[in-house]
């Protein structure tokens, strides 16, 4: 059956991928966007004129642009079927240069932006008993990095927004999921979309060459790894329409799609859920 789908972030990279695959299956797919009537004008026409395409303003850190944007979809189609939170941005860089200021941006985009994509459209999806909402993390999720804490602690919140809200909405038929991406080839990762880095080059400089060159190691071992596994942004585009197509309450909380992880990343997800299971029954 045909859903109405709300996609963020669709002007690139996976948000593009999965508004043409979307659309090609049959799905109505709105896809949100910043400055479809300036900056990113061209991919929104692109992609409205696909079939079954609409494309709205959204930019997901803007309170009145989100509950705009979901108002819209509401009053044209009485209903949202699948929300899916794909906008995000990259940060890199040590901890310690972060400012303050810049770590608040990052979280703006990749937490608060799904909050209040949440709470735009938790109302009218409790009301219709029925829903499922794909959030976007990183393949990473479960553990940390040097040199990505501020982003991949953003993600680690996202999670946790999607594994506490499954037992809050059970009783209203609303799904959620967390696809967990590795890393892949898009504008997010090969520098032609600008991220949120560490800001203090002063604090990088007292580090002095040891933290630059173990930066650089990690750097070229995950875009090697890349290269090595060929990975395909399309994985994660279909991976989306693959959840869409689910039975209800059929929905995984977590869906791991990186083929370097060669199975380690659902060993983790397995593992991490017993000894939650372990933890709560020593509560009850």
């Amino acid at each position: 059956m045909s859903k109405i789908i709300l996609i963020t972030g669709t002007s690139t990279g996976f948000g593009k991928l999965m508004t043409i695959t979307l659309s090609k299956a049959g799905h109505t797919v709105v896809a949100g966007m910043r400055g479809i009537n300036d900056k990113n004008a061209g991919v929104a026409g692109e992609l409205a004129a696909l079939p079954n395409v609409e494309v709205v303003e959204l930019d997901v850190t803007s309170d009145d642009s989100v509950t705009q944007a979901v108002a819209s979809v509401l009053e044209k189609h009485g209903r949202i079927d699948v929300l899916v939170n794909n906008a995000g941005i990259a940060g890199f860089g040590l901890l310690e240069a972060y400012s303050i200021d810049q770590i608040k941006r990052l979280f703006e985009v990749n937490f608060y932006g799904v909050i209040r994509t949440y709470q735009a459209v938790l109302p009218s999806m409790r009301q219709n008993r029925s829903g499922l909402i794909i959030n976007l993390t990183s393949g990473a999720s479960g553990h940390t990095l040097p040199f990505m804490v501020p982003y991949l602690a953003s993600k680690f919140g996202v999670e946790s927004i999607t594994e506490g809200v499954q037992d809050e909405l059970a009783e209203y038929g609303i799904e959620n999921v967390s696809i967990q991406p590795g890393v892949y080839p898009t504008e997010m990762n090969n520098g032609s979309k600008a991220g949120l880095h560490a800001d203090k080059p002063e604090v990088v400089a007292e580090y002095g060459d040891a933290a630059t060159d173990k930066f650089n190691a990690i750097g070229t071992a995950l875009f090697s790894k890349m290269a090595a596994y060929n990975m395909d942004p399309q994985t994660i585009a279909d991976g989306v329409l693959t959840l869409i197509n689910l039975e209800k309450g059929t929905v995984p909380l977590r869906f791991p799609l990186d083929a370097v992880a060669e199975g380690t990343d659902l060993e983790f997800i397995h593992a991490r859920a017993e000894t939650k299971a372990k933890w709560l029954a020593k509560y009850n």
